[in-house]
């Protein structure tokens, strides 16, 4: 496990890390730990959709105990882009500076939490924690979900003519002023595309994105949530995307060819 030191991040504000959870009872008071550990001056906020396994009570036990530990408890299952909109609401509203994201099951590692947050104090507006950027990796991985996850990527640079080699990344920091520019409450996504979405907003607002390599370990407890059926649907979602706007820069063309 690659140990980075915590960061001075008084200068940042404050800093909150959004945590979705759905049955992750296994892993959150080990990932909550860990957060707390490596970064002292970041908050946590577990996001829990009602986890039939008892998550949702561990969440409220970890914030008892921990003045920086918050959670915000969700009807039901609805898909991580909406548990992380509710989450970014949050934060917003109790005035976060710096607003993160990443998974309960310890995939992404929190000791690696700082080189995100120096990226964010060197000026990047949305900090990627990459797998796919020179020295990121992925441990555990079998070769099929590697080959999807880079051919996923490949065709979202493509389609989308975006020039990030992880956009469907998960560990990532977003500043305050960023989720105001990309008006959050037009964000449609629900599932896993809400990446891709979020990252494709700030790039077309003028914002910088900035990718730092990370250590991806696939997670040892528990289910993952990801399936072929996910992974097909935000196939559809961004080939959506990409021929709407590719539409659009056409219809352009053609209106400036007969006014000309």
């Amino acid at each position: 496990m690659t140990t980075d030191p915590m960061t001075d991040n008084h200068r940042l504000g404050r800093i909150v890390m959004v945590i979705p959870t759905y049955n992750e009872a296994e892993n959150l008071a080990w990932i909550v730990g860990r957060v707390r550990q490596a970064q002292p001056g970041v908050d946590v906020l577990v996001v829990d959709d009602s986890s039939p396994d008892g998550t949702g009570e561990i969440a409220d036990t970890l914030a008892s105990a921990d003045p920086q530990v918050h959670v915000l408890h969700r009807a039901g299952k609805e898909g991580l882009g909406a548990a992380y909109l509710a989450g970014f609401a949050w934060a917003l509203a109790e005035g976060y500076d710096v607003i993160g994201e990443m998974d309960a099951d310890g995939s992404h590692q929190p000791e690696q939490l700082g080189r995100l947050l120096a990226a964010v104090a060197d000026g990047a507006d949305l900090v990627i924690g990459s797998r796919w950027v020179p020295g990121g990796s992925v441990v555990n991985w079998p070769w099929q979900r590697e080959a999807l996850s880079r051919g996923g990527n490949l065709y979202v640079r493509a389609l989308l003519g975006i020039d990030v080699r992880d956009a469907t990344a998960g560990f990532r920091l977003f500043r305050r002023s960023t989720l105001d520019a990309i008006d959050l409450g037009t964000v449609a996504s629900t599932g896993y595309v809400f990446q891709t979405d979020l990252v494709s907003r700030t790039l077309g607002a003028g914002l910088r994105v900035r990718e730092v390599p990370i250590e991806f370990v696939e997670r040892v407890r528990g289910d993952s949530k990801m399936s072929g059926a996910v992974a097909l649907e935000s196939l559809k979602r961004v080939t959506q995307w990409g021929l709407r706007e590719r539409w659009a820069r056409a219809r352009s063309r053609s209106r400036a060819m007969i006014d000309a």
